[in-house]
C-alpha cells in the first residue's frame, strides 16, 4: 500500500508595494497553537520571523521537531513546512515578521564582494531556532522592528529599513559560522547539490538529462544519483518535475497561454507527459487547477498541497 501523503497548507501573505515587512503584532497572538489542527504543516510565501515571549510547545520544521519555550526566536525561509504546537494546548504568546527579503536585498543592500543573488541565496539555505540570549544582537534587531510596527512613529520605515540591513548582516555571520563547522566532505557534498539546483533552475525548459546534470558537477550519472537522492530526500527527476511544475502554475496564473504552450515552455515536448506529470504533483489536470482560484503552484515531495491567505 502506498504510504499515505501528509497534508500541508500554503497560507500566503501580501505586503504593501511600498515596504518590505508584515508585521503582525498584539493580542490576538495570545493562543494556543495547533490546537484546532492535527499534524498540519505550513508554508509561507515570505521569510517567516517568529518571537515566543512565553509559554512552551513543540515546533516542527521540516522533518524535525524541537521543543520551544519563552524567549525563542524562529527564522523560517519561504516555502519551509513548519508547525507550531502549545504544550497541552496551553496559551502562548508569539508574534511575527513577514520579510520579502529577497527583494529588499535587491534593492536596498550593495556588497563588496558578492552579488545580490548569492547573498539570497545564502540567506535562504536555512532556518534558525535560536534562544534570545545565544544572540543578544539578532534579538535586539528583531524586537527593535516589531516595536517600530508596533508604534509607528515618524520615519519609522527609514528605521525599519536600518535594522533590516544589520539583520542580513547579521544572518550571513550566521550562515559563515555554519558553513565554518562543517566537515570538507559536507562542503563537497553541498557544492555538488548547489551546483545541480542551479544548473535545473537554469535549464528546466530545455531537453535535460540527468547526465547532463552530473557533467556539471562532475560526476558520473550513477554517483550524482545517488548523492543527490541522499541529500535532497527525492530522486533529481522528480525534483525536476517539481520545478516544472511549479513554473507551470505560474505561467497559468500571470499568462493566457493554451495548455500545450504551457506545458513546451517548462520543457514538456509532450501534452500527455505535461498531463500526467502535473496530476501527479498536484492530484488535479492542468484545467483543474486552472478553474480552483484558490490553487497554489508550489509543490513539495511526499504533501498533497492545499492553498490558504495568512492569518
Amino acid at each position: 500500500m502506498a504510504k499515505q501523503k501528509r497534508q500541508i497548507e500554503y497560507r500566503y501573505y501580501e505586503i504593501p508595494s511600498d515596504e518590505y515587512v508584515l508585521a503582525l503584532l498584539g493580542e490576538s497572538w495570545v493562543q494556543s497553537y495547533g490546537a484546532d489542527t492535527e499534524n498540519l504543516l505550513h508554508f509561507h510565501n515570505y521569510m517567516e520571523i517568529g518571537y515566543c515571549y512565553w509559554g512552551n510547545g513543540k515546533l516542527t520544521i521540516e522533518e524535525s521537531t524541537i521543543n520551544y519555550k519563552g524567549g525563542i526566536i524562529t527564522i523560517i525561509p519561504e516555502n519551509i513546512p513548519h508547525e507550531t504546537k502549545s504544550l497541552n494546548e496551553g496559551i502562548c504568546k508569539w508574534e511575527y515578521l513577514f520579510i520579502d527579503i529577497d527583494n529588499f536585498i535587491r534593492k536596498e543592500m550593495q556588497f563588496h564582494r558578492l552579488i545580490p543573488e548569492e547573498v539570497v541565496k545564502r540567506i535562504n539555505n536555512q532556518g534558525y531556532v535560536i534562544q534570545w540570549n545565544q544572540n543578544k544582537n539578532l534579538t535586539a534587531l528583531i524586537r527593535s522592528i516589531m516595536e517600530e510596527y508596533r508604534e509607528k512613529k515618524p520615519y519609522y520605515r527609514q528605521a525599519v529599513k536600518g535594522y533590516l540591513r544589520a539583520f542580513v548582516a547579521e544572518l550571513l555571520r550566521l550562515n559563515e559560522d555554519m558553513s565554518s563547522s562543517l566537515t570538507l566532505e559536507e562542503k563537497r557534498l553541498n557544492s555538488y547539490i548547489e551546483r545541480s539546483v542551479n544548473y535545473i533552475a537554469e535549464h528546466f525548459a530545455e531537453e535535460i538529462k540527468m547526465s547532463d546534470v552530473a557533467g556539471e558537477c562532475g560526476l558520473s550519472e550513477s554517483h550524482f544519483r545517488r548523492i543527490f537522492e541522499e541529500s535532497m530526500s527525492m530522486k533529481p527527476l522528480d525534483y525536476l518535475n517539481m520545478i516544472r511544475i511549479d513554473k507551470a502554475c505560474e505561467l497559468m496564473q500571470t499568462t493566457d497561454y493554451a495548455m500545450e504552450e504551457v506545458g513546451f515552455r517548462v520543457g514538456y515536448q509532450t501534452p500527455s507527459t505535461f498531463n500526467r506529470n502535473f496530476k501527479k504533483l498536484t492530484s488535479k489536470t492542468p484545467y483543474q487547477w486552472k478553474k480552483d482560484k484558490n490553487s497554489t503552484g508550489l509543490t513539495k515531495k511526499n504533501y498533497k498541497i492545499s492553498a490558504k491567505k495568512g492569518w
